[in-house]
């Protein structure tokens, strides 16, 4: 089923539905008109763990929950730049970084630019997660030359009051539209496996796609659950079929065709043939590097392995930045 302009939830479950090899087809069919046989390696640091006043029900990082995480202060730059380099060496194209905040507190804001201006300097991309921000918060990141801001909506609007209860999913909405208006790249996606619907997952797909600004990149995780957590404590595996999950990242494609669909958590408890399962489905784009924040990722060279088993290239001017740095060392 092709659909032409904006589609209806009704819609996209009857796309959603269709027979597997069929849909991955039409899935390919739009991924091969905007893309090719490229995968974009980002790296995602954790720049201050812990302590979040939010109540996420997934997040070992939340102050409601007690898990083993280790609370840390916003990290330091010299230490940032380690990991950016190293980053960098080993082919990524875009630096991540996020922070356990409600919002970025204001005091900090100079050194948040500090380290946008630094890393970018190094010819990274940037992109930071830091929680809510307000139009002038945006504006200085924008300012300051950040690239992309993450703000995940995590899953449907109906479903956002189980999931979490100290903000609201309008709340989201708002800050994905200040980060647009201020000029950067949105980077907003969502958590498959939290006991969601299938509906609900359409949902949260069909509300980025309409967002005014679509986002240029979607991270899709699958749940990887942590003891400590509401969602941890209650499941031994993210409550999510693998094929279900394959087909999201197939629908989000074909309703996304020129976004950047991203590989992100949950990776490490996938198979290599689940994971090219993704990448026929529409996924290019991975979070490279053994940890995500704070839960496990393959390691740089499994990673590399895999595309090469699967004949994938890194971006070219991946490749590029990585035989100039290994030429230099």
């Amino acid at each position: 089923m092709i659909v032409k302009n904006k589609p209806t939830l009704e819609q996209l479950e009857e796309i959603y539905h269709q027979p597997f090899n069929k849909l991955l087809f039409q899935a390919q069919t739009i991924h091969r008109q905007n893309f090719g046989d490229e995968i974009e390696l980002c790296k995602l640091l954790s720049i201050k763990t812990g302590s979040c006043p939010e109540d996420c029900k997934y997040c070992p990082q939340s102050g409601h929950y007690k898990t083993d995480i280790e609370k840390e202060k916003l990290m330091a730059m010299d230490q940032i730049v380690a990991h950016a380099k190293k980053a960098k060496s080993l082919g990524a194209k875009r630096f991540c970084m996020g922070a356990a905040w409600r919002n970025p507190p204001a005091h900090k804001m100079p050194e948040l630019i500090n380290i946008i201006k630094t890393i970018k300097d190094l010819g990274l991309e940037t992109c930071m997660t830091l929680g809510m921000l307000s139009k002038d918060q945006a504006n200085e990141l924008a300012t300051a030359g950040l690239d992309y801001y993450n703000h995940n909506i995590d899953t449907s609007e109906e479903y956002y009051p189980e999931i979490i209860t100290t903000r609201d999913f309008q709340s989201r909405i708002d800050t994905l539209k200040e980060v647009a208006n201020a000029g950067m790249k949105v980077c907003c996606g969502g958590i498959l496996g939290m006991g969601e619907t299938i509906k609900d997952r359409l949902s949260m797909l069909l509300s980025l796609a309409n967002l005014d600004t679509p986002p240029a990149s979607v991270p899709i995780n699958r749940l990887v659950p942590v003891p400590g957590t509401p969602l941890g404590n209650k499941m031994d595996k993210a409550q999510v079929d693998i094929f279900d999950f394959i087909r999201t990242i197939a629908v989000a494609r074909i309703l996304m065709p020129t976004t950047r669909i991203r590989l992100s958590a949950g990776r490490k408890q996938m198979s290599d043939e689940t994971q090219a399962l993704c990448f026929l489905a529409g996924a290019n784009s991975i979070f490279y590097g053994d940890k995500l924040l704070t839960t496990g990722n393959p390691e740089e060279n499994t990673d590399l392995a895999l595309l090469e088993k699967l004949g994938f290239a890194i971006e070219e001017s991946q490749l590029q930045d990585k035989k100039t740095d290994e030429s230099c060392v």
